[in-house]
């Protein structure tokens, strides 16, 4: 199978830009970073600390995840429900990140992501998809932006689905999940050793893709 691997910060347009690559090439999106939203998400229904290791433990063996696809596009599921609105909320993104620096819950993660690149030619996206999921995808591609432009991203974004937040605040989320995520003792994001690095702060969605395709399709 032919795999694509694109990591990132979070806010870079990872997820919007390999949906549409995906497409172009005839490929399975898979946004990797939906699964660890969902483990958030079901740990703050329990009222329980995404921060705290015991909490999240006591949490997963309770949980089942699964990715279905509807009209082309990605579902996750938890616990037999669909948690696609859900996962994207501001909270789960924190909650994501507070998570994925557990060891146990990367393991937990870990099979599902790569059964699914055994079975299907895919373009999958997260953290540490080239470095340690997938170190055998074919390109890698490192995709980022500075920290104004993602805030700013995300500011709109959460405008037009009628959930503003706060810029200002936004932006310092922003950075400290930079941090949490480059700091954290297991698979830190990092770009791979062959990685190309795509900087999307002066870019047009459109050429971000037309890049991402482009490269795609001169591994093949």
């Amino acid at each position: 199978m032919i795999n694509i691997a694109i990591d990132g910060p979070a806010g870079a347009g990872k997820s919007s830009v390999a949906k549409l690559a995906a497409k172009e090439l005839g490929f399975i999106y898979i946004d990797t970073g939906a699964l660890y939203r969902a483990v958030g998400v079901a740990v703050l229904r329990k009222g329980l600390k995404t921060d705290c290791r015991e909490d999240v433990l006591s949490v997963l063996p309770d949980i089942k995840l699964g990715i279905v696809f509807v009209d082309g596009e990605q579902r996750v599921m938890l616990n037999g429900e669909d948690v696609s609105r859900d996962i994207r909320l501001p909270e789960a993104s924190m909650a994501a990140s507070n998570v994925s620096a557990i060891p146990e819950v990367r393991e937990f993660l870990l099979e599902m992501q790569k059964k699914f690149a055994r079975e299907n030619n895919c373009l999958m996206d997260g953290r540490d998809i080239g470095t340690v999921i997938l170190p055998h995808a074919r390109p890698k591609i490192f995709l980022t932006a500075s920290p104004e432009v993602r805030a700013d991203r995300r500011y709109k974004e959460l405008m037009e689905k009628g959930t503003p937040k706060d810029y200002n605040e936004l932006l310092e989320e922003i950075k400290l999940r930079d941090y949490n995520d480059s700091h954290r003792a297991v698979a830190p994001l990092k770009p791979a050793d062959d990685a190309y690095i795509l900087d999307s702060s002066d870019m047009p969605i459109d050429e971000v893709v037309a890049k991402i395709v482009s490269l795609a399709k001169e591994a093949m």
